[in-house]
């Protein structure tokens, strides 16, 4: 009998996986019916069994597939991490609501047995994901469309009757708050606040997540972690999704990003938990998941908040420490994995030769280029912008936005906000109707100039920038060649950087005629200021964005999307690959 146990759990693998993919997608999809559509109080009450019973269900069978497979191979391995942490949660969670009182009472509420539901699900669709190679997709496209299929699952989630106070939201609204979430913009035609409810929330900030790590950065991440390996094709389609030259490195990285990721979240919401007044909410529960809401935003510089009106709310707008954590957060997300972990390397390097330095005596061991070209471009520029933005946004609105503020601190601080917010995150804690014409103009480049590769910000990216900025100051000194650094950049760097800006710049054209087409009763600065917001995925917005039409609604969507994933992207996915050729034509000069 045990022979045959084994026997089916080790050669019936792939059944059981797809048993339990279909098992636990049931369970999730009966949740999900209970939360987001089921208005009825007794039939609630009879799902809230049934949720219950679910639960349960999956943790015997959850358990019982990972305690076979540790059985079967005699040893613990990476593929059984995850089946040991969802067994600790289940048995954590069981445990706490069979008690019923003591320090485990909190798990009385029937939300741990959601999530736990839903973790089993999400972690079964991710082992599903790491088969996507065998479809023969290009990863770019594949890039695309896993965000066009998170944008449709958003919309009908947000559709659903209790995720709004009221009547439900119509399918233009839903897709357009659904894809400013993904492509973590922060645009919004509704008030998220008061027209979505707790549920509603919740979707709208686990599109955020998802949307700024990138679904296939999550998925990827939990399938390697609870199927315990990559492929050959894994690793190369994954290299090519989070730009990494070393196929064998893609692993790391992974890990590393959404490391970072909910490292700096999870300390940012303890620090804007602290940062508020408990008296400015009706629970604790409300003050954590308001922590938690604007930690997540901030740092996948979404600019979405649960109060109305966002930082310039009455009770947010003067509360300097607070508006401090949030930008360092979207300042830290808008700076790019990629910088944040060449410095910590740096960090980490003097930190240990320090310590041989004084404990052993040893001599410093140096390394030429810890600090890489591209995060030594990226920290310039963005230092550059950073003062800039504020020195300006600070001597433009000095007597007219932060006239308010009555302290030099408090505008320096505001200022401080304001200016960084500009480039992506898309915050306000001051009245966007009251900025200058000046400021008006100013923020629209920082908006188009955005946040660096890599991270969770759009625009056209600072490299771009500064690579074609630098560019033009080569060419007015009469150089062939860009230097930065004592190093010279590629030309398919150059010619990248201003295909970049020009496919930019039609794409916000496209859209501002559109505009004035569907919506001719807006004036042009708004429409204008709106199309490089929605192309920059900054959110920023002079207050159009709520009385757009549909048709115009429709035109901001496409337009974030398309700022998101990258025009140039989009471009490279659906162009088929040309053929090198052998032979080359001669070569003319252009007259300019």
């Amino acid at each position: 009998m045990l022979s045959d146990i084994k026997y089916f759990f080790k050669y019936r693998e792939k059944t059981l996986d797809r048993v339990m993919l279909y098992v636990s997608a049931a369970c999730a999809l009966v949740v999900l019916f209970h939360l987001g559509y089921n208005t009825s109080t007794a039939t609630a009450e009879q799902f809230a069994i049934i949720t219950e019973g679910l639960f349960y269900g999956l943790m015997v069978l959850s358990a019982t597939r990972t305690l076979m497979a540790v059985w079967i191979t005699n040893r613990i391995v990476v593929a059984h991490y995850g089946g040991l942490v969802l067994m600790l949660y289940f048995l954590v969670v069981a445990l706490g609501r069979l008690a019923g009182h003591g320090f485990l009472a909190f798990l009385q509420q029937d939300e741990w047995l959601y999530l736990g539901i839903f973790a089993v699900a999400v972690t079964e669709l991710s082992k599903s994901s790491l088969f996507f190679d065998n479809f023969y997709f290009n990863p770019t496209i594949l890039f695309v469309i896993s965000f066009l299929v998170l944008i449709l699952i958003g919309t009908l989630l947000l559709m659903l009757p209790r995720a709004t106070p009221g009547i439900p939201l119509g399918f233009v609204d839903a897709l357009f708050m659904a894809t400013s979430a993904v492509c973590i913009t922060g645009l919004s035609v509704i008030d998220v606040s008061a027209q979505l409810s707790g549920f509603g929330q919740t979707v709208l900030l686990l599109l955020i997540q998802l949307g700024g790590l990138g679904i296939m950065t999550f998925t990827g991440f939990f399938g390697y972690f609870f199927s315990g390996g990559f492929s050959y094709k894994n690793q190369l389609m994954y290299s090519e999704i989070l730009s990494d030259k070393k196929v064998g490195s893609v692993i790391n990285t992974l890990f590393k990003i959404v490391f970072i990721t909910l490292f700096f979240e999870a300390i940012g919401a303890v620090l804007i938990y602290f940062s508020t007044d408990a008296t400015d909410f009706r629970s604790n529960g409300e003050r954590l998941f308001f922590a938690v809401f604007h930690s997540i935003s901030a740092f996948c510089n979404a600019g979405f908040s649960t109060v109305r009106d966002g930082m310039f709310h009455p009770d947010l707008r003067f509360n300097y420490n607070l508006q401090l954590v949030i930008a360092m957060l979207f300042i830290l997300g808008g700076l790019g994995f990629a910088i944040v972990l060449n410095t910590y390397t740096f960090i980490k390097r003097w930190i240990v030769n320090g310590f041989y330095r004084v404990f052993y005596g040893r001599a410093f061991t140096y390394r030429a280029w810890v600090i890489s070209f591209n995060s030594r471009l990226i920290a310039w520029t963005t230092f550059i912008l950073v003062v800039a933005s504020t020195v300006f946004t600070f001597l433009l609105e000095y007597n007219h936005t932060l006239a308010d503020h009555e302290s030099l601190w408090g505008k320096i601080i505001v200022a401080f906000f304001s200016g960084t917010s500009s480039r992506t995150a898309g915050f306000n804690a001051v009245d966007m109707d009251g900025f200058t014409f000046p400021s008006v103009m100013f923020i629209m480049l920082l908006m188009w100039i955005g946040a660096s590769p890599g991270s969770t910000g759009g625009g056209i990216k600072t490299t771009t920038f500064a690579v074609a900025f630098l560019n033009i100051i080569s060419l007015a000194r009469g150089k062939d060649d860009l230097e930065i650094f004592r190093r010279k950049i590629s030309n398919d760097s150059v010619n990248k950087a201003f295909a970049i800006i020009m496919l930019s710049l039609l794409a916000m054209g496209i859209a501002a005629f559109a505009l004035t087409i569907t919506d001719a009763d807006k004036s042009l600065l708004d429409i204008a200021f709106e199309c490089f917001s929605a192309y920059a995925t900054c959110g920023l917005s002079l207050g159009i964005t709520p009385e757009l039409s549909d048709a115009g609604k429709g035109v901001i969507t496409c337009t974030m999307f398309v700022g998101r994933v990258g025009l140039l992207t989009l471009l490279v996915a659906l162009v088929k690959n040309i053929k090198n050729r052998s032979y080359e034509y001669p070569q003319e000069k252009v007259l300019f």
